[in-house]
């Protein structure tokens, strides 16, 4: 192997940006077996929070007791202070003002630790997605749209982290129902047997409640994300969509997604309606009964009126966890939903990922080979032939070299393997004799550099997105690198120059000034190998000339493949190379294939070289 490369194990902190974390990893990530239920899995990120919770877990427990002893000092005060006139009532009213007191600080402890620990869960989360959609290969996002995924990891997110914060609520009425009970039965067992007679046809109505919501909350959770990604899609193509005066049929494209999310929304509502005014209502009427039985008991002195007062307190308190039980039966099986469609993107396996012991690769020479290369896009037709099939390659270090070839030809399939955005089905791609898939991701990206044809601008200051390479770049390196794309003049006649703030994809600059500030982005990055693919598309002769100029001295040490079609651009190379059906038709100097073969002077007289709308391109 090269004298370039060195293993993990000797650098375990190698990173290119070296850019200061100023966040904390997440806590906890979800348990990674899918053979688990989804609360199972997501169980480590509560594990991480144990202290919290359990502090959570004191406070409420202790305020609930003091809670429910409530009734029981006004049973007192009233048989003692009122009915028998044996005490006085200063000394109930100072005991009632102090659970108040400690009953307040409690609750607030409780429900401040509760959501706290809910939403950092629910940033651990977040972050956990986010940091898995990174490490996730190109074929992920050619198959899934960007609103699908937007929409589980804000939506589905938040419906876990309302479950975190709201069921353990409902978990602590539950408890004050059981104290409740007992204190109750403490008063009256007969009254309490009626008081609670009505509850096991509460449960049999939120397990039917739990049946039909699950499937629908799974159905509107996936049409929530449906309509995202036609927004989402709509937004980022506006200029698409207005060039056509598309927007009327984007408008009913909008309309039908959003009329079927209307669809599982309301029968969602529906199937609610019908159990939870029941679910509600049953403990209403078994406190109906109450106060006719309880009453009855009064009148014949078989009950104090203090132990009434105190069974009909005890009564509304049995009642809470049922209102609250309809709203936490809905959102576990939200939360069940939204977990499943979350785990089906944590459990996505990253088709290109490190190999165990990849080396670093530093400081190389510049050497790129590929080596019996065969290549087909994942998902493709199988009768399709391969983009790529026996392509072979070498580029010295510092050479030039020029790839030409008609549209689908596989042009930058080439910058995408050698970048290693997909991996090769068969042969290798090699830098300085490496093969890429034993190098670590971070290092090979960093010293191989691609400049596309449609350059992707942050919302953000140019300086920004020139330095988002080096983000410790100095100004004066950023200015070095925009001049030498020529698009230092353009940037100092803006309003604010390098801190002017460029609108959503830098749309706000035309497509020429993109193409100029994203090859200054690669130029600051300093890469040892550099793919131009048609990097100079959109600007005009003229500046292009300038920009070749420039770039005759910054590319005379560094490897660099040029994807073009311009005969202007293809001059810069030292060797030409004609693609053709996945392989290498001829290769040599621009005047030597000009002479020698039909198909590259074909080629250049038809302007055929442009890049298609496909991938493969």
């Amino acid at each position: 192997m090269s004298g370039t490369d060195t293993t993990v194990a000797d650098d375990p902190g190698y990173e290119p940006l070296a850019v200061e974390d100023r966040y904390p990893p997440a806590a906890a990530t979800p348990d990674p077996d899918p053979d688990k239920g989804w609360f199972r899995r997501l169980l480590p990120l509560l594990t991480a929070r144990r202290l919290t919770f359990g502090a959570t877990l004191v406070c409420g427990i202790a305020g609930l007791t003091l809670q429910v002893s409530v009734p029981m000092v006004l049973r007192r005060a009233i048989d003692v202070a009122l009915d028998q006139r044996t005490g006085s009532l200063e000394a109930h009213v100072w005991t009632l003002v102090a659970i108040a007191g400690a009953a307040f600080g409690l609750r607030f402890a409780y429900r401040y630790l509760l959501f706290w620990a809910a939403y950092h869960i629910e940033t651990d989360l977040r972050s956990t997605i986010y940091e898995h959609l990174t490490r996730l290969s190109f074929s992920f996002y050619d198959r899934v749209a960007a609103g699908e995924v937007i929409s589980r990891a804000n939506s589905d997110i938040r419906s876990i982290q309302l479950l975190l914060a709201f069921g353990p609520l409902a978990g602590l009425s539950m408890l004050s129902f059981v104290l409740a009970v007992g204190f109750m039965l403490s008063i009256h067992v007969p009254l309490t047997l009626l008081a609670v007679s009505t509850m096991p046809l509460v449960f049999v109505l939120g397990q039917r409640m739990r049946d039909l919501v699950f499937p629908l909350s799974w159905i509107t959770q996936g049409r929530m994300a449906e309509v995202a990604m036609v927004v989402d899609e709509n937004l980022s193509g506006t200029r698409v969509v207005k060039s056509f005066a598309a927007e009327a049929e984007q408008i009913a494209l909008l309309s039908r997604a959003a009329q079927r999310l209307r669809w599982s929304a309301t029968a969602l509502v529906d199937a609610r309606a019908r159990f939870n005014p029941l679910i509600e209502a049953l403990p209403r009427l078994g406190m109906a009964t109450i106060l006719l039985y309880g009453g009855w008991l009064a009148i014949e002195e078989r009950i104090g009126i203090g132990a009434l007062l105190a069974f009909s307190s005890y009564v509304i308190m049995i009642a809470v966890p049922f209102r609250m039980l309809g709203f936490v039966l809905l959102q576990a099986q939200r939360a069940a939903a939204s977990s499943r469609r979350i785990f089906e993107i944590l459990d996505e396996v990253p088709a290109v990922a490190e190999r165990p012991g990849a080396r670093h690769l530093l400081d190389p020479a510049g050497r790129v080979e590929f080596r019996g290369v065969r290549f087909a896009y994942p998902g493709a037709d199988s009768d399709a032939p391969p983009v790529l099939d026996g392509f072979d390659l070498v580029v010295e270090p510092g050479e030039i070299v020029a790839i030409v070839g008609r549209t689908g030809c596989g042009k930058t399939t080439i910058a995408r393997l050698l970048c290693r955005f997909y991996d090769v089905d068969a042969g290798a791609v090699l830098v300085d004799g490496n093969d890429v898939r034993d190098l670590t991701l971070a290092s090979l990206r960093h010293h191989a550099n691609q400049v596309t044809d449609e350059p992707f601008l942050f919302s953000e200051s140019i300086r920004d997105n020139i330095a988002f390479g080096r983000p410790d770049a100095p100004l004066d390196d950023v200015v070095r690198a925009a001049g030498a794309a020529q698009a230092h003049g353009f940037v100092g006649e803006l309003a604010d120059g390098y801190d002017e703030v460029v609108g959503e994809r830098g749309y706000t600059l035309s497509g020429g000034q993109r193409q100029r500030i994203a090859l200054a982005r690669s130029l600051l990055a300093n890469p040892r190998i550099l793919v131009l693919d048609d990097a100079t598309s959109a600007v005009d002769v003229q500046v292009e000339e300038d920009i070749h100029g420039a770039l005759r001295d910054l590319l005379a040490d560094r490897t660099t493949i040029v994807i073009a079609h311009r005969l202007s651009t293809i001059a810069l190379a030292d060797r030409v190379v004609l693609l053709e059906g996945g392989s290498v038709a001829a290769s040599g100097t621009h005047a030597e294939l000009l002479a020698v073969e039909p198909r590259y002077a074909a080629i250049l007289a038809s302007g055929d070289d442009g890049h298609g709308g496909n991938g493969a391109s």
